[in-house]
């Protein structure tokens, strides 16, 4: 309900932006060839959005590289050009404030910084787009548990979620990531979910460079929404399997690390419009006794985690908004539509819940501070 609630804000600000835009270049020109244009133009990046809803783009019979692109640059324009026209509004009502007590060459001068201030959600973007969007980062975090056996003191997990290896993600590019993950030399490495964008992107050479980590107990991973999607599920379990990768559907693999016991569970991706019975029947795979870790793509499931008696909840799925920013000492970013849990290191009683930012991105193919990471979780006696 949430999803459909700010999907259906987000149209009625991008039709409106739009018929401002449109409504502001008629104005300035007289020719018909060119109202025409406008008008096509706005009919294509209206379609094109339909393409940034990743059920449809599953169901289209169009390559999925050729939807993502009509989905991300429809999104991308009304994005930015929202935030150009909010300036523009803002700098008239400045100039309309000031334009009795401002001498010319005052006023050149703020003209001047309004053109360049009209500038920055491009400068913005394309920052995002083409610097920040692969700068990979490794963040090493301590886990606190309580009564966390001796023998788990200092386990060390790699996390890698949300690759979306797509149109907007190489795999020469993912491949860096990988690179980057050998040198942490984790006891465990775990992958939560979203290895795809849709049906045709190249899920087969994802999992060949998740193949590529090296961890003492093994690769295993849970799916994602994205792998729901893509109808790829059952696909995705049985090739990882082949390359080494295991995938928990609905089930739990004990570990063994000297006298202590990791039980780690996984499960397919719990939908927010099932809220009212996360993780129903989870409990059942908890082994008493043991340091229950579960994997799930959704981070909305961690009070139910924490209910049901799991120690510690890995997940992804938010990218850490993908596009956050800092006001206030407060991040303001799109996922906090959908869920409290965003990014970082959460804490509930005895339960603790790692959200990463994750590596790829959806949607707009940028990260504006929420950078892609690589996570190396280490884990404490709290």
């Amino acid at each position: 309900m949430a999803n459909f609630r700010l999907d259906l804000i987000l149209i009625v600000i991008f039709a409106l932006v739009q018929w401002r835009v449109t409504h502001l270049l008629l104005a300035a020109t007289s020719r018909r060839w060119v109202r025409y244009a406008l008008f096509l133009f706005a009919a294509f990046v209206g379609v094109s959005y339909a393409f940034t809803f990743s059920q449809v783009l599953a169901r289209v019979r169009i390559p999925t590289n050729i939807g993502s692109v009509l989905g991300a640059g429809s999104l991308t324009y009304f994005l930015t050009v929202t935030g150009v026209l909010a300036i523009y509004q803002a700098l008239a009502c400045a100039r309309n404030l000031l334009h009795a007590d401002v001498n010319p060459g005052r006023r050149r001068v703020l003209n001047a910084a309004g053109s360049a201030l009209m500038a920055a959600p491009f400068a913005a973007v394309g920052y995002g787009a083409f610097i920040q969007r692969t700068d990979f980062r490794v963040r090493e975090v301590d886990i606190p548990l309580p009564g966390l056996p001796p023998d788990l003191e200092g386990l060390r997990i790699l996390q890698l979620s949300d690759i979306h290896l797509s149109a907007f993600l190489s795999e020469a590019e993912f491949a860096r990531a990988i690179d980057a993950a050998l040198h942490l030399h984790p006891q465990l490495a775990v992958v939560t979910g979203d290895l795809i964008s849709g049906p045709t992107d190249p899920l087969d050479a994802c999992i060949r460079q998740l193949a590529r980590l090296k961890a003492d107990a093994g690769i295993f991973a849970c799916m994602g929404n994205h792998e729901r999607y893509a109808r790829a599920e059952a696909y995705t379990a049985r090739q990882s399997a082949r390359l080494g990768i295991r995938f928990l559907r609905g089930e739990a693999q004990t570990l063994r690390f000297g006298n202590a016991t990791l039980n780690l569970a996984g499960l397919d991706f719990q939908s927010q419009r099932s809220r009212g019975q996360y993780l129903r029947g989870a409990e059942h795979l908890i082994v008493p006794g043991a340091t229950n870790l579960l994997l799930q793509h959704n981070p909305d499931v961690f009070p139910a985690a924490a209910r049901q008696g799991y120690d510690l909840l890995l997940a992804g799925h938010t990218h850490g908004g993908q596009v956050t920013v800092e006001i206030l000492d407060r991040s303001l970013n799109p996922a906090r539509f959908f869920t409290p849990y965003v990014y970082g290191l959460y804490l509930q009683g005895n339960a603790a819940a790692y959200v990463t930012r994750g590596i790829g991105t959806i949607g707009i193919p940028a990260r504006i501070g929420a950078p892609p990471e690589i996570s190396l979780l280490r884990l404490r006696k709290a």
